[in-house]
């Protein structure tokens, strides 16, 4: 059984991160040196953007050494512990594995691309509806977020109150 879920766990890795990056290869290509491009009534702006810091632009004025280090070795390495304790707490079925995948998919995609972009991490997409709008962010981000969602909406059922309890 464990087989299995390793297998599902590795293919929305793989998904994640190809995904990933296939599209900011795409918007490096088409995006670099453009003003950018609005789309679905404006609800959809395309835009390249190289994001040195997390989430946002969080952790951007850190001094280069200690971004770096926090975006290169700390992250990383957070997220293989939470993988490994979820994995060995048996947190490996339905949607918990879902978003694990998710968010450990999306973290290894925007990691990835720091290695390979100077520890910058590259941002294409911003939606906006009326006032409200989003920061800049990519298909890691997407998937981060929707593995959070996941862990936070999908609940494990109650257990069945042991026979002779009171309920």
């Amino acid at each position: 059984m464990k087989r299995r879920q390793a297998l599902i766990f590795a293919s929305i890795l793989i998904v994640c991160v190809g995904c990933d990056q296939a599209t900011k290869q795409l918007a490096q290509e088409t995006l670099g040196g453009a003003r950018g491009v609005s789309m679905a009534a404006g609800t959809l702006h395309l835009e390249l953007a190289h994001n040195r810091g997390a989430f946002l632009g969080l952790g951007d004025s850190l001094p280069q050494e200690v971004r770096l280090l926090l975006f290169l070795f700390v992250v990383p390495g957070a997220l293989a512990f939470i993988c490994v304790t979820a994995w060995r707490s048996g947190l490996t079925s339905g949607a918990p594995l879902l978003g694990l995948g998710l968010i450990a998919g999306g973290g290894l995609g925007n990691w990835l691309d720091r290695l390979l972009h100077a520890g910058t991490v590259t941002d294409f997409a911003r939606l906006q509806v009326g006032p409200l709008s989003t920061g800049v962010f990519n298909v890691a981000d997407l998937a981060i977020v929707a593995g959070v969602l996941i862990f936070l909406l999908i609940r494990r059922p109650a257990s069945p109150a042991a026979p002779g309890s009171a309920a």
